[in-house]
């Protein structure tokens, strides 16, 4: 298991970005680059990469390949395309999105998405860019929604099954899967649930938290690791019995002194349950 953040500081080549991700304590990093840079930027970052002893997690296709047009759509496919065949160039265990949203929010929820026609959609968008792109060392994977499939460790269990393809694989973020008071207070099983039944598969996690707040009707907010309710102990936990060395990825903080915090906390429970990271 290794923890990996954002780089707030510059950088302007691997040595520097080496440097910057040593600094902040991380034996993993989002990709350094991005994805029209040249050839041979990709084999520089990649080879530092491995001579440093960092994992490169996963290289973002934010997009929406399942938007309400023909043209957010295409535009969709061919970033997640690139971006898959920039994860197999540059060594990534990676390379992720979200499903899509039917609706007008690429990310947002849409009454049209949790229906078989969806699952149907996705099974045909993740064919088609692990067809169009066949990596060799690399994954492509979904991260979980409260709203869009994989919603739940069955969801991706069934995505898993009908996508049939050796590369695609599972991303793991356990705050997008609770979305009730119910798997609030019960998100410590959902760690281990979703763990059991797809930890061979799981190739990068996100590490964030989420608070339920007290006023009516249910208001859920994602918080710094710390401030919020997930089971860390449980989380780190069961991540550092994966097979893979899988790394742990902190996201969505608004400064340096934020990610700080947030990775003091997760080291701090880690040392309590004695395992590295």
């Amino acid at each position: 298991m290794r923890l990996g953040g954002p780089l707030i500081q510059k950088y302007e080549n691997p040595d520097q970005w080496v440097a910057a991700v040593r600094a902040l304590g991380y034996r993993a990093a989002y990709c350094p680059v991005g994805m029209d840079v040249p050839e041979d930027s990709i084999r520089a970052y990649s080879s530092a990469a491995a001579k440093a002893d960092i994992v490169i997690a996963e290289v973002g296709a934010w997009s929406n390949p399942l938007g309400p047009d023909i043209a957010t759509r295409t535009a969709a496919l061919e970033k997640c395309k690139k971006a898959l065949a920039l994860a197999d160039a540059i060594g990534a265990r990676c390379c992720v999105n979200i499903a899509g949203s039917r609706g007008s929010k690429w990310d947002g929820p849409d009454e049209r998405d949790l229906t078989a026609e969806t699952f149907g959609l996705i099974v045909d968008s993740v064919r088609d860019i692990i067809d169009s792109v066949r990596p060799k060392r690399t994954f492509y994977t979904l991260e979980p929604m409260p709203w869009m499939y994989p919603d739940s460790a069955q969801a991706y269990l069934d995505l898993l099954k009908a996508i049939d393809r050796k590369a695609f694989a599972v991303h793991f973020d356990p705050v997008n899967l609770i979305c009730s008071p119910q798997r609030y207070f019960g998100n410590s099983e959902i760690i281990r649930d979703f763990t059991a039944r797809l930890g061979p598969h799981i190739k990068s996690c996100h590490a964030k938290d989420i608070l339920l707040q007290d006023r009516l009707t249910a208001h859920l907010d994602e918080v710094r690791p710390g401030c919020g309710k997930l089971d860390y102990r449980t989380y780190l936990a069961e991540i550092a019995k994966l097979p893979g060395d899988i790394p742990v990825m902190l996201e969505h903080l608004p400064s340096a002194e934020e990610y700080a915090a947030a990775a003091n906390h997760i080291r701090q429970i880690a040392k309590m349950e004695g395992l590295d990271l």
